[in-house]
């Protein structure tokens, strides 16, 4: 087995991470609560620059943090190669680094990560300098694989044929236990997004083909226990949520960069 790596890329990013990159064999997401906006920069911070300081296997490909919206909670994207390698970083490391960082921002929430791993991807012909600036994470509760990947399905062939405006991008993810799928979707812009989901002939075919399948449910993209009394007496309730948060980009650790650009589904 190779040493872990020191070498890391942290940056403030104008690319979203490559969601394509062939070996990223699980997809780890994890909200962070936050009690408010103010916490969202310092919460982020606080794990990347952990990250940053440590030596880290060379399975943990890259760590990105997307700042919600509406300022209730931060949106961890992390690729690694294997769920084996997580594990045993979860095992020996992480309590000592989620202490440091309660110690240093108290009051963050953490539902619990999702292990996923992308199924399928809708990505158009973007014309040249055409970056996504904004994150969309609709979500829905499967009734196991088939069923999964039935949505991932429909969803992308009718993309394919609609051709969206606005939309750069549609990553399929179906979580390992066979009962969620996020699509974790780049777009342009908040105009752009509203436009489709308010006004769009797309957005209405796409409702009634995902209405017509078995055993899929549109569902919240982050599952959250409010805050109670035996938590911390102390604490401020939790935030409403949004039932498909919208997130800006906010930073990247890139620990072992992508091979190629990626290309195809």
């Amino acid at each position: 087995m190779p040493p872990p790596t020191e070498l890391t890329e942290l940056t403030e990013p104008t690319d979203f991470p490559d969601f394509r990159r062939d070996d990223a064999g699980t997809v780890l997401i994890s909200p962070w609560i936050v009690p408010d906006a103010s916490f969202q920069r310092p919460a982020a911070d606080s794990v990347l620059a952990e990250w940053e300081h440590q030596q880290r296997p060379d399975a943990m490909l890259s760590l990105t943090a997307f700042l919600s919206t509406d300022g209730s909670h931060v949106l961890h994207y992390a690729q690694w190669t294997d769920d084996d390698a997580h594990r045993e970083w979860g095992r020996t490391r992480r309590p000592a680094v989620v202490g440091r960082i309660d110690a240093a921002t108290p009051g963050i929430r953490r539902p619990g990560l999702v292990r996923y791993r992308r199924y399928r991807s809708y990505v158009p012909q973007r014309p040249v300098g055409r970056r996504p600036a904004l994150l969309v994470t609709p979500a829905f509760a499967t009734a196991g694989a088939d069923a999964q990947r039935a949505l991932a399905d429909t969803v992308v062939d009718l993309l394919t044929r609609e051709q969206v405006p606005g939309l750069l991008g549609a990553h399929f993810h179906l979580s390992q236990d066979g009962g969620r799928v996020l699509n974790v979707a780049e777009w342009t812009d908040t105009s752009a997004w509203r436009e489709f989901v308010d006004r769009g002939a797309s957005a209405r075919l796409l409702r009634a083909a995902v209405d017509a399948l078995a055993g899929v449910t549109p569902a919240p993209a982050v599952l959250a226990e409010p805050a109670t009394a035996a938590d911390d007496p102390g604490s401020p309730e939790a935030p409403q949520l949004p039932a498909v948060p919208q997130y800006h980009l906010y930073k990247s650790l890139i620990n072992i960069p992508a091979r190629t650009p990626t290309e195809g589904t």
